[in-house]
C-alpha cells in the first residue's frame, strides 16, 4: 500500500511538517528503515540516529526537531506508529473460517459462526467456541471451557476444564490456562494434594504472552480482568485478582490471593508474595520482591521492596560498604594503639 504524508497524517492524528507528498509505503525501526519507509522516535535516547536513518519521513513527539527530513509531530509518537502499522500493513492474523480435517470436535461442543479450528486441534465435551474466533494448531480446550468471540488462540495453547475467556482475546503460543493451583497439606510426613476446584475467567482485550502459567483457583475463580496485557513467561497463582489495564512483564511471578488494583504495572521479574494487595496504579519496578501489600500509585524497588526513592538511597550506600568496613578497621587500629598508650 502507498499513501502520502499528508494523507497518513490526518490518520494517525498528527501535523506535517515539509514534503506531504512523500509516498510512504512501509514503516521499520530508526535504524533499519530505508526508502518509502516512515520511523518514529519516542525513546530521547535515539535521538542520534535522527540523522543517520534512512526512512523517509518520522514520527516525532512535540518539541523535538525532525530536522530537514519531512516528518510529522504529534503528542504520542509510538501510538501514532502502531496506527500507521495498523493502516499499511496487512493483517497478518485473519484465519479464514474453516475446522481442519485432523481436529477433533466433541458431539457436545458449540462452535459459532466462522470459526477457525486448526490441525490437531481438540474441542472437549460441552466446550464453547465463540464467533470469528481463531484456534490454531496443536491447542486444547477442554471440558465446559468458553473462548468468546473474535480471539485468536495461537498453537499449542492448552485451556483447562472450566477456562472462561471473553472477548478479543489474544493467547500466544505454549499458555497453559486453569492449570491446577499449587496446594497441598502437611499428614505428618506426607503431602496430600488438595483439590483445586476452581476455575480461571479471562476478561475482554486481554492478550496472554508465550508460555504463560495461570492456576485454576482452589474455590471460585482467578481472574484477569479487562485490558490486562500479559508478557511471556509470566506465572499467575491460584485465586489471584488481576485490576483492569494491567502490564505484567516477563518473568514475573504472583503469588496465590493476591489481588493487583487497576492499571498496576510489574516490571521484568519482579516477584509477588501471596496474599498482598497492590493498590490501583502502583509500579514494581525489575526485580523487586514485594513481601507487603503496596498503596495505589507507589513505585517500589528492591528486596524487600521498598518505596523507590528510599530503595536507591540503601542501593547507593551498599556501593560504599568496602569503604566504609576499611575505615571501621582503621578507626578501631587507632583507638587500640591510643588505649595501649594510655595504660603505658
Amino acid at each position: 500500500m502507498e499513501i502520502t504524508l499528508k494523507d497518513l497524517a490526518e490518520i494517525v492524528g498528527g501535523e506535517v511538517h515539509g514534503d506531504g507528498t512523500v509516498t510512504i509505503r512501509s514503516v521499520a525501526g530508526i535504524r533499519e528503515a530505508g526508502e518509502g519507509d516512515i520511523t518514529f522516535l519516542a525513546d530521547p535516547r535515539y535521538e542520534k540516529f535522527l540523522k543517520e536513518t534512512r526512512a523517509s519521513a518520522i514520527i516525532v513527539p512535540r518539541g523535538t526537531s525532525g530536522g530537514e527530513r519531512p516528518h510529522i509531530v504529534c503528542e504520542n509518537p509510538y501510538l501514532a506508529f502502531v496506527k500507521a502499522v495498523n493502516h499499511l500493513v496487512p493483517n497478518r492474523d485473519f484465519y479464514p473460517a474453516g475446522i481442519h480435517p485432523t481436529a477433533v470436535i466433541a458431539p457436545g461442543a458449540s462452535l459459532g459462526d466462522g470459526v477457525c479450528i486448526g490441525p490437531h486441534v481438540v474441542i472437549d465435551e460441552d466446550a464453547a467456541v465463540g464467533e470469528g474466533t481463531a484456534v490454531l494448531a496443536g491447542s486444547y480446550v477442554g471440558r465446559r471451557s468458553r473462548i468468546g468471540a473474535g480471539c485468536l488462540i495461537y498453537p499449542g495453547v492448552m485451556l483447562r476444564e472450566d477456562t472462561i475467556i471473553g472477548d478479543k482475546v489474544i493467547v500466544h503460543c505454549g499458555a497453559v490456562i486453569g492449570s491446577d493451583g499449587f496446594g497441598f497439606a502437611l499428614d505428618g510426613e506426607v503431602y496430600r494434594k488438595i483439590p483445586q476446584i476452581g476455575n480461571v475467567v479471562i476478561e475482554d482485550n486481554v492478550e496472554v504472552g508465550a508460555n504463560v502459567t495461570i492456576d485454576r483457583a482452589t474455590t471460585g475463580s482467578t481472574i484477569v480482568r479487562n485490558g490486562t496485557k500479559i508478557d511471556n513467561l509470566v506465572m499467575i497463582a491460584h485465586n489471584v485478582v488481576v485490576g483492569e489495564n494491567c502490564i505484567l512483564v516477563a518473568q514475573t511471578g504472583i503469588g496465590g490471593s493476591s489481588k493487583l488494583g487497576r492499571g498496576v504495572k510489574l516490571a521484568g521479574q519482579a516477584g509477588v508474595t501471596g496474599h498482598v494487595v497492590i493498590g490501583d496504579g502502583a509500579v514494581v519496578a525489575a526485580q523487586a520482591g514485594v513481601t507487603k501489600s503496596v498503596k495505589p500509585g507507589m513505585c517500589v524497588s528492591g528486596y524487600p521492596a521498598r518505596e523507590h526513592g528510599t530503595a536507591r538511597k540503601i542501593y547507593a550506600s551498599l556501593n560504599k560498604l568496602p569503604e566504609l568496613i576499611k575505615r571501621i578497621a582503621d578507626l578501631s587500629a587507632r583507638v587500640e594503639r591510643l588505649e595501649e598508650k594510655a595504660d603505658e
